[in-house]
């Protein structure tokens, strides 16, 4: 088993015994099982699957950072979400004004670009994840 941690700049999000946890780093997903190698990476906006008891529950961040070591996950998010705390309506709204903002953006640089991204990529997230998927 490995114990999940979650927590942002505003509360303890979930504190929890689970099977599994499947994360977004920025080099792209991972899963941890039990007995994983420590490992401290940055988190990109995105979301965060775990399976606990045959059933497996999700929600969405912002970013941030995650640290395993001993069989514990402990992610610091900028903001985490449960599919019952996002609003559909205001998820649609943030995804269509992030990418009107990324296209009004136009041709900058990549590297300046990622900002808008990221907020293309958590509205996208909370969209998906209020309608279950």
């Amino acid at each position: 088993m490995l114990r999940l941690e979650i927590v942002t700049p505003e509360k303890r999000v979930l504190d929890a015994e689970v099977d599994s946890v499947t994360i977004p780093t920025l080099s792209g997903e991972a899963t941890i099982l039990q007995n994983h190698a420590p490992m401290i990476s940055a988190l990109k906006p995105g979301t965060i699957a775990y399976a606990m008891k045959g059933t497996t529950e999700k929600l969405v961040i912002s970013g941030g950072f995650v640290e395993v070591n001993s069989n514990t996950v402990s992610v610091l998010a900028d903001m985490a979400e449960t599919s019952d705390e996002v609003d559909a309506a205001t998820a649609k709204s943030d995804l269509e004004a992030a990418e009107k903002a990324l296209t009004a953006a136009g041709m900058i640089a990549v590297e300046d670009a990622s900002a808008f991204r990221d907020r293309v990529d958590l509205a996208a997230e909370r969209l998906r994840l209020a309608a279950g998927k």
